[in-house]
């Protein structure tokens, strides 16, 4: 496999990207209805209420189907970005849009598996970066959706990335063991501050978590370089929102899809942005 053509490891990993990004579109819509389902049921059974009647509903079940006309979605149907652009955007019995969302999480994930074959190569490296990037814009657009980073997806990439680097996959152990305690502990800080200041609370705990995960996997020495981007990321975006589409000050914006923002930068070109400034400022 190691002497495959780069252009052929990159065409499959478009390709797994397209299939995944598909099953993604699935996590990114069902499973904040699932943990919903789930503290509901907690919530009935700590107040001794009756359990609510609910359809099965997972990952798995029931099978796609379109939210208008609760028409089955037929396999040949599901192809990713293809189905899409065959059916010109539109279910095929009730004719009704399908969100452009769709085709564009199926893409996204397409690229960014693409680049993540073509920077790391066929290897653990660039397994782990496949992985990485699948459930972050998994978490991304939960994050948009419903202001949500699950504790079921942002705890498993903390362990996992301190599992790949004892192995010093893309940090020494030690690092990655400092990241993963200084990036919780960095947000958690500004998290009280921002409160005993205000009143308020201005990030949610997903947020220590994934910053968290970002140390376990790229050690302490990119915390910084993260922060920093992603707090640009969303000064920069927010500005625009309230300035082009009037949004309500007081509306809160999801931090998390600029945390993963930064995570994807830090991931390709962390190391090189780090020697950078570290050369600019005169300190190697």
């Amino acid at each position: 496999m190691g002497n495959l053509d780069p252009l052929l490891l990159t065409a499959l990993g478009l390709l797994f990207g397209l299939i995944v990004g598909s099953f993604l579109n699935v996590v990114i819509y069902r499973l904040p209805v699932i943990l919903e389902r789930r503290w509901r049921r907690e919530c009935r059974e700590h107040l001794d209420l009756p359990d609510e009647p609910q359809e099965r509903f997972s990952l798995a079940f029931p099978p796609s189907r379109c939210p208008q006309c609760q028409t089955p979605i037929r396999p040949w149907h599901n192809i990713p970005l293809v189905s899409y652009l065959l059916l010109g955007g539109k279910c095929s019995e009730c004719k009704a849009k399908i969100p452009l969302r769709y085709p564009l999480v199926e893409l996204l994930t397409g690229l960014l598996c693409a680049f993540a074959v073509w920077t790391f190569g066929l290897n653990l490296q660039g397994a782990a970066a496949v992985v990485l990037l699948c459930f972050l814009v998994a978490l991304t657009f939960i994050d948009l959706d419903h202001h949500l980073l699950p504790d079921s997806m942002t705890l498993p990439l903390i362990w996992l990335g301190l599992l790949l680097n004892t192995r010093s996959v893309f940090t020494d152990p030690v690092s990655a063991i400092i990241g993963a305690v200084a990036g919780y502990l960095v947000l958690w800080g500004v998290f009280h501050l921002f409160r005993l200041l205000t009143g308020k609370e201005g990030m949610g705990y997903g947020d220590f978590k994934l910053l968290a995960a970002f140390g376990a996997w790229f050690g302490w020495q990119l915390l910084a370089q993260i922060l920093i981007l992603s707090s640009m990321a969303g000064a920069l975006i927010g500005i625009s929102l309230i300035l082009v589409r009037r949004h309500e000050h007081d509306v809160p914006i999801p931090f998390g899809p600029y945390l993963a923002l930064a995570g994807v930068i830090a991931l390709f070109f962390g190391q090189q942005i780090n020697a950078w400034y570290l050369g600019f400022a005169g300190l190697i």
